[in-house]
């Protein structure tokens, strides 16, 4: 058999354009989990000879790939909305202005990748000649964009990309939709053997994501709790300070990758309290790397992240009572086997794997 030449490799590399999340600059945290995920395929990819340039809003900020930087009004963060809520685009939209961008460089590219969880894209999609990959970050949240992802699927049945499982069941295309996870970058999270005494939750802080909950479980069993994150609705968050004027907590602030695993390696467990249905839950993973239990509630992601009883704690949604005993029995749980899984199921060749074979078969089509 010839060997292969050196064009064959190269018709296999593609040329990609990623379209960020609008809610923000890449590199700011409001953007939450997707933001992680993109950078770590971006730089995935690249390594692996794939051609990519991101396309993100002004102030977004990435080592080693292509960035477009676009000017423009941010979008809402759709979790604000209700099931009802109308279609909105501000005046001047960076949404709108990235993806005008995108029209207007489409022949540049084999494939689109679109990680704005947001009715626009959507909507274009029919009306673009290159084919876009849709990468939905969240679970159903409105009507609308339920209907508009729908038409998608229905057109574009092997476009639709997500993160588990049970965050596809919350659509009426769950049927087709690729199962995708996540990953990271292990080199930059340190395993930690001996913890100190604290708990950890790290998220945006937004009612969806039930910070009280975690705060309320820290002070029953009268443990400190470092909160990492940003504070996206502040009134919430000045409420939780009223109603918790003694709870053993402190707010640390938003971190960068290398100052949060420093600091959330060295906590006894990773609290997940989410009050809606989490797509994934990358900071479960975060913490999984750094060899810290997760001790979440069996609601999305997270429940197909945590092994029970192994890598940490699933617990009754809701329940405080069920968080303060997985924090009771915390010592139960084997540190090295949390990096052990994150290993195994995490790394970027892991994710990197899973996108590339979509990423194909989409180009092939």
């Amino acid at each position: 058999m010839e060997p292969l030449s050196s064009s064959f490799f190269e018709s296999l590399m593609l040329k990609l354009l990623f379209l960020s999340t609008p809610v923000g600059p890449l590199g700011s945290g409001i953007g939450g989990g997707v933001e992680l995920t993109l950078l770590n395929l971006a730089q995935e990819m690249s390594q692996r000879g794939h051609q990519v340039t991101v396309v993100g809003p002004v102030g977004s900020t990435l080592d080693h790939v292509s960035c477009r930087e676009i000017s423009g009004t941010w979008q809402e963060m759709i979790q604000n909305n209700h099931r009802d809520t109308p279609i909105i685009l501000p005046e001047n939209s960076v949404l709108g202005n990235m993806w005008d961008y995108a029209r207007k460089i489409q022949s540049d590219y084999d494939l689109m990748v679109n990680f704005a969880f947001d009715w626009l894209p959507f909507y274009l999609t029919p009306f673009f000649e290159v084919p876009i990959a849709h990468f939905i970050s969240m679970g159903s949240i409105t009507d609308a964009f339920d209907e508009i992802m729908n038409r998608v699927a229905i057109k574009y049945p092997k476009t639709i990309g997500v993160y588990t499982r049970s965050q596809g069941e919350t659509f009426p295309f769950n049927n087709i939709c690729r199962i995708l996870g996540s990953g990271l970058d292990l080199s930059l999270y340190h395993y930690c053997e001996i913890p100190e005494n604290y708990l950890a939750w790290v998220g945006r802080i937004a009612p969806e994501k039930a910070l009280e909950d975690a705060i309320e479980a820290a002070a029953r069993v009268n443990i400190p709790l470092k909160i990492f994150g940003k504070v996206t609705d502040e009134e919430y968050w000045q409420t939780i300070r009223q109603n918790y004027p003694h709870a053993p907590y402190q707010y640390e602030g938003f971190f960068n990758t290398v100052e949060l695993q420093e600091k959330l390696g060295r906590c006894q467990a990773l609290l997940m309290t989410p009050r809606w249905v989490e797509a994934f839950g990358n900071v479960a993973i975060e913490a999984l790397a750094c060899g810290v239990p997760v001790i979440a509630y069996t609601r999305g992601g997270p429940a197909e992240i945590v092994q029970d009883q192994k890598t940490g704690f699933l617990v009754e949604p809701d329940s405080i009572a069920g968080l303060v005993d997985g924090i009771n029995h915390i010592d139960q749980i084997e540190r090295k086997q949390c990096r052990q899984q994150a290993e195994a199921d995490y790394s970027l060749k892991a994710l990197g794997d899973r996108f590339e074979r979509w990423f194909d078969e989409l180009v092939e089509n």
